[in-house]
């Protein structure tokens, strides 16, 4: 049931958007590129716990589609989710399914900003290896972050309305924006280095927007082809923005000593995204389009801000 398919859309519908996750990155980030697309949308109002809210937002505007980008995933990493157990179920597990048990009635096509942090190399899928399809089952369950998306994504698949998008360590061209996987590894003292499929944002969220707009349903591996380990990152960093840019490296080991819970390393399969959307980039080449080439524009600048950032996060 990974792969569901699509449903064929009415050619006379306007689409209308509703999105969940208004205050959140993601759902901030859609709501903007739907006002760039000129593309009718509103947020919702509602708490996702709060079926009658819901009802109440849907008969106010109206939807053909409903876009989900709310939850949690803690602040400032997931490792809150350890120590707030109920607060990540209500808004993980119990609101989402509740949005997609109301679309479901209504018979409005609902997208789900998923993860794809339930997978982790295993015997069977190792470094270097074949990555996860959309039809495997999660095996990394070592965050509550990750077993509460991994039990959501498994009962939505109930749901012929829902379309799951597994996304991985999300990127955008911001250097200095916190919740940019690149920033977050470019501010640590020591990094892993271990080769993992990522979401470029700014080429991979207007495909949703075309995704739902298909009423594709199922789960989609949502990530750039190929993987990318953090070494190879901070030296694209180095080649672009700043020459002199230095970092070390900690083993799995070493950086389970300084954090909660254990981190997903995985490579998800992109035969699905590929057949819906050939043009896509290879994480790599993304990276350099998205990222990479706009702060080599502006590389003294960036590289000044970036430095300052890492001399306040180290104290």
């Amino acid at each position: 049931m990974g792969q569901r398919g699509s449903k064929p859309s009415n050619s006379d519908e306007t689409p209308k958007f509703l999105i969940y996750g208004k205050s959140g990155w993601i759902g901030g980030l859609v709501g903007e590129l739907l006002k760039e697309q000129g593309i009718p949308f509103e947020y919702g109002t509602s708490r996702l716990e709060d079926r009658r809210g819901i009802e109440a937002d849907i008969r106010r505007v109206r939807p053909t589609h409903v876009l989900n980008a709310a939850g949690v995933t803690g602040r400032p990493n997931v490792d809150w989710c350890e120590t707030h157990q109920i607060e990540t179920i209500r808004a993980n597990v119990i609101g989402c399914l509740n949005l997609a048990d109301v679309t479901n009635a209504h018979g409005i096509h609902m997208t789900y900003y998923g993860t794809g942090c339930i997978f982790h190399y295993d015997d069977e899928h190792k470094v270097g290896g074949k990555g996860f399809t959309e039809e495997d089952e999660p095996n990394f369950t070592g965050s509550y972050y990750s077993h509460s998306k991994a039990i959501v994504e498994n009962l939505l698949k109930a749901f012929p309305n829902v379309l799951t998008l597994r996304v991985r360590m999300p990127i955008v061209g911001d250097l200095l924006y916190p919740r940019n996987f690149i920033t977050k590894i470019i501010k640590y003292e020591k990094i892993i280095n271990i080769p993992n499929s990522m979401t470029v944002l700014p080429e991979l969220l207007p495909y949703s927007i075309e995704m739902a707009k298909r009423k594709l349903t199922g789960i989609m591996n949502y990530t750039n082809p190929g993987a990318i380990s953090h070494n190879e990152i901070m030296e694209l960093y180095k080649e672009y923005v700043d020459e002199e840019f230095t970092w070390s490296n900690f083993t799995v080991e070493e950086q389970a000593k300084v954090i909660v819970a254990p981190r997903s390393n995985n490579l998800l399969e992109t035969d699905r995204i590929k057949s819906e959307f050939p043009e896509i980039l290879s994480i790599k080449e993304s990276l350099i389009k998205y990222v990479f080439e706009p702060a080599a524009k502006d590389k003294d600048a960036v590289k000044e801000s970036v430095r300052k950032m890492r001399a306040e996060a180290r104290g």
